[in-house]
């Protein structure tokens, strides 16, 4: 049985939170896609965590995590990441698997995507600077190195020379930059070698023989589905596959093996970056949310542009991931308003839109049109039952559920792993 969770708009769902909570109930998560960029915060007690490659399923002991072959691995910001979790008594190294044939992240994509973004100015697309884009077009460039490559001293170095004379070509020639010393990367990543030989396997195989045992797997995305490279807003989107079929070729799972797709929504909409948001919102009241919300990014620390709940936009999200169920997250920040914009439509023109428009121009040219509701003034952090919410918050949810025509299965109310509730 494998279950698939996904966040359906960009991003910043709160997924890390979800998966911890839903990590109880499986014996595997495994990390379908996206890289270092990725930011999943969990709060447990006192302790804050903020996962960035390492599955946020990590923090319930006996639990398998995978990081899958879809994924894009920085190997500094792994061991850092397992070494900040070890000092936290968290037991990672005997319950982490990386997938051998995932592609290596190296200092050269980072370089070239900041030098990228800042040769486009104006048009850039607001990356995090982490080179994911810039490894995944290598990989599909045929320029990668994998993680099984980086594993053999001579296999690396030979295919590091090969790339390498390309890329310091490129930054010489075109971006006017000093090219990069081939002989410290092989230096400083030989030095992890031996910390992550012991992670690596074929991960599709191990998957498979656990699923033939009857073991429960939890997919993690990162990202959101508006941030697909195929039907997010192009070209402001991420270089890989976010939405749920995206965890088939990201651990090598057949569809038929896929039972559950969970869809995550936060209570309002948030995007980090350029890109059109029609129902964002300015001033005041993006200020109350940013901080109320506290969004800021979990990796880059920017803040987040803050906007009303987009109806249309989760439906079309929940229909493409096939979600048979949704977790509403953060709904505790709406507490205080005194009324509640949903976004229902799109008008454009003299024309109202009710689907999602793939055609970025199009998107970015709309104004939504809004339902007002009543909003609700109590702390809901402490409650745990939908019929205990106040009556203008479970009236929110049952109209967000009628308007996207997908369930409402977990609410959550506040940061830490407890603060959910079951619908």
């Amino acid at each position: 049985m494998v279950s698939v969770l996904v966040g359906t708009q960009w991003g910043d769902e709160g997924k890390g939170k979800i998966v911890d909570f839903l990590a109880e109930e499986v014996d595997i998560v495994a990390r379908y896609q996206g890289g270092a960029n990725a930011g999943h915060t969990v709060v447990v007690g006192k302790n804050k965590y903020v996962f960035h490659l390492v599955p946020s399923g990590i923090l319930h002991p006996g639990k398998i995590c995978i990081i899958g072959n879809g994924t894009v691995v920085d190997p500094f910001s792994l061991v850092e990441e397992i070494k900040d979790l070890e000092k936290n008594g968290v037991d990672v190294r005997n319950r982490l698997l990386v997938a051998e044939n995932a592609h290596l992240t190296l200092p050269y994509h980072k370089l070239l995507e900041k030098l990228e973004e800042k040769r486009k100015g104006k048009s850039a697309i607001g990356t995090t600077g982490r080179g994911i884009g810039t490894t995944y077009a290598d990989k599909y460039s045929r320029l990668g190195i994998r993680v099984v490559d980086f594993l053999d001293e001579s296999v690396f170095h030979e295919k590091l020379m090969a790339v390498m004379e390309f890329k310091n070509f490129l930054l010489q020639n075109y971006y006017g930059q000093k090219p990069v010393d081939t002989a410290f990367i092989e230096s400083e990543y030989g030095k992890l070698r031996e910390f992550i030989r012991p992670l690596v396997t074929d991960t599709a195989l191990y998957l498979d023989e656990a699923l033939k045992k009857g073991k429960k797997v939890l997919a993690e995305g990162a990202q959101g589905t508006f941030l697909d490279i195929d039907f997010g807003t192009y070209p402001y989107v991420t270089a890989s596959h976010p939405v749920a079929g995206g965890a088939c070729t990201g651990l090598g799972l057949a569809p038929h093996k896929i039972t559950r797709v969970i869809g995550v929504a936060k209570a309002y909409t948030t995007r980090v970056g350029e890109g059109p948001f029609p129902a964002e919102v300015h001033g005041l009241l993006a200020d109350t949310l940013r901080q109320t919300g506290n969004e800021f990014g979990a990796t880059t620390g920017r803040p987040r542009r803050c906007g009303w709940f987009d109806c249309v936009m989760v439906k079309y999200s929940c229909k493409l991931n096939g979600c048979q169920e949704i977790v509403i997250t953060k709904l505790d920040i709406l507490s205080g308003l005194k009324k509640i914009n949903i976004a229902t439509g799109y008008r454009c023109g003299e024309k109202v839109l009710t689907a999602y428009p793939l055609q970025t121009k199009v998107f970015s040219e709309v104004t939504p049109v809004y339902k007002e509701m009543d909003g609700w003034s109590e702390d809901i952090s402490h409650v745990r039952s939908f019929k205990k919410l106040p009556e203008a918050a479970r009236r929110y949810l049952e109209t967000i559920e009628e308007l996207i025509e997908t369930r409402i299965s977990l609410v959550s109310v506040g940061s830490e792993r407890e603060d959910i509730v079951v619908c």
